[in-house]
């Protein structure tokens, strides 16, 4: 059977009141040499800061149209924005990319490699790997992080060390396959426990990490513990 030849790359990024950020980001991403083509798919999930208009900005800066910009009539969530960034996507492979800067986009062309080798279906970046704990990441959502990513384990038979990494790296063929239904934050458990049933070949490469606090706009909330914890028991008893 022939291997498939990928073609070209599309990074989603969800953006909700980044405007602080966003411009270095997508400056930092053009400066990154990828092995293929790319795209940025920017969902602005209804900011209300200068995050659309920044990015109007550089879409017109970069008149070879890899900038595509869609913005949420309301307020919807992360995995709301991630979802429509998949569904408006062209390449043959999914990057999601957080536009708060936590995670590097130089490390992208690292994780595509073992996909666009045919070596994995789904690359995580994980912080774990080679920090015990990250600079940066508060302790009550280190705690957090590692019990839903053993409970994941457990539960799909996977061997992560990051669950909740921002950095998915996915076949495009293979997310576009997958029913997701969830809009805010438990994107994170839904995709991973959707992808390890289908039987996905999941790996790790670890990454670096800059964490941010509340202060400086870090949004997810205590109760999205438990919202993970029960999206991965409910796909766990569903078929």
């Amino acid at each position: 059977m022939n291997e498939k030849t990928f073609k070209k790359i599309s990074i989603v990024i969800p953006a909700y009141n980044e405007a602080k950020t966003i411009r270095k980001l997508v400056e930092r991403i053009f400066q990154v040499k990828f092995p293929i083509e790319f795209e940025l798919i920017i969902v602005d999930d209804h900011s209300a800061d200068r995050t659309h208009r920044i990015v109007k900005i550089l879409e017109t800066r970069h008149l070879e149209n890899k900038i595509r910009l869609f913005r949420n009539e309301i307020n919807q969530g992360k995995g709301y924005c991630i979802q429509r960034g998949i569904q408006n996507a062209s390449g043959d492979i999914i990057v999601v990319q957080d536009a708060d800067f936590e995670y590097d986009p130089n490390e992208i062309p690292k994780l595509l490699k073992p996909i666009i080798q045919h070596q994995a279906d789904v690359v995580y970046g994980s912080r774990f790997l080679e920090a015990k704990r990250p600079a940066g990441m508060a302790f009550p959502n280190y705690i957090a992080n590692r019990f839903l990513t053993l409970i994941t384990n457990i539960l799909f038979g996977t061997k992560l060390t990051d669950m909740e990494t921002c950095y998915k790296v996915v076949r495009a063929d293979l997310i576009k396959e997958i029913k997701l239904e969830t809009k805010r934050f438990d994107f994170e458990p839904e995709i991973t426990a959707k992808l390890a049933k289908k039987g996905s070949r999941i790996i790790e490469l670890p990454i670096s990490y800059h964490g941010r606090s509340a202060s400086e706009g870090k949004k997810i909330r205590a109760k999205d513990f438990f919202i993970a914890l029960k999206v991965l028991l409910q796909n766990r008893i569903s078929r």
